[in-house]
């Protein structure tokens, strides 16, 4: 925000997947010029198809999000901006109108069962070693894991012995964006971005939902130490 601010620049939150997550005590989408939440039905508040909320307190940002979720107009029939149909019906406004009471219960479920993953990973010698990376929080701020995702070197064979062994994983998100196809035309290459790379060739996301058991739980992480063998002691 500080440097947004001496250039006059404007920014925009992608909470998609945070809502309910602070930093510093500022909600998401309270810190930026705009934030953008996503109600998919595997987010942390999900409708019951798709939708999304565009979050501001700047009255121009705010008319003009209007105007471009309904194909650029105002008056109906009369279009300003080149825009889009984006509005969230009213169906997918009652689910969500009926589960956001539960957010805050959900939340705290999610965080009680990223510290049980955390501490019976940690347990182990994998972290210590190397061989697993956890979520971690940065201090003053609450993370509402709508993912519990870790880093490992052997990704995709520990996927397919979890899978094997009747655990479902996810990679989230498997390409960088750099490697993407549609940006092929720009010239990027392997090693351009090392980081976004290591990461989308490491990450793997554990179950994690409000209604995960204890023992599910438990079984996960055996597993994962299982996998790795003797190196987890």
């Amino acid at each position: 925000m500080e440097i947004a601010d001496q250039h006059s620049l404007k920014v925009i939150e992608d909470a998609a997947q945070a809502l309910g997550a602070n930093y510093h005590g500022k909600p998401v989408c309270s810190i930026g010029d705009a934030g953008c939440l996503s109600f998919f039905p595997t987010k942390n508040l999900g409708c019951f198809g798709d939708g999304g909320m565009v979050v501001t307190n700047d009255s121009e940002i705010a008319a003009k999000a209007k105007m471009l979720r309904v194909h650029g107009s105002r008056k109906k029939y009369y279009h300003e901006l080149p825009g889009i149909n984006s509005r969230l019906d009213a169906v997918q406004a009652a689910v969500l109108k009926v589960k956001l009471p539960y957010l805050s219960e959900w939340t705290k479920k999610r965080q009680e069962h990223a510290g049980l993953y955390n501490q019976l990973l940690t347990e182990t010698k994998l972290i210590e070693k190397g061989l697993v990376r956890i979520p971690y929080t940065v201090k003053n701020c609450c993370h509402v894991y709508h993912q519990y995702t870790i880093a490992v070197k052997d990704r995709d064979r520990l996927q397919s012995y979890l899978k094997a062994q009747g655990v479902h994983t996810t990679v989230y998100y498997p390409l960088a964006l750099h490697m993407q196809p549609v940006f092929s035309s720009l010239g990027y290459k392997p090693g351009d971005f090392p980081n976004s790379e290591q990461a989308a060739n490491q990450v793997l996301s554990l179950p994690m939902f409000p209604e995960l058991k204890e023992d599910e739980i438990k079984r996960a992480a055996a597993l994962i130490t299982n996998f790795f063998g003797d190196e987890a002691n």
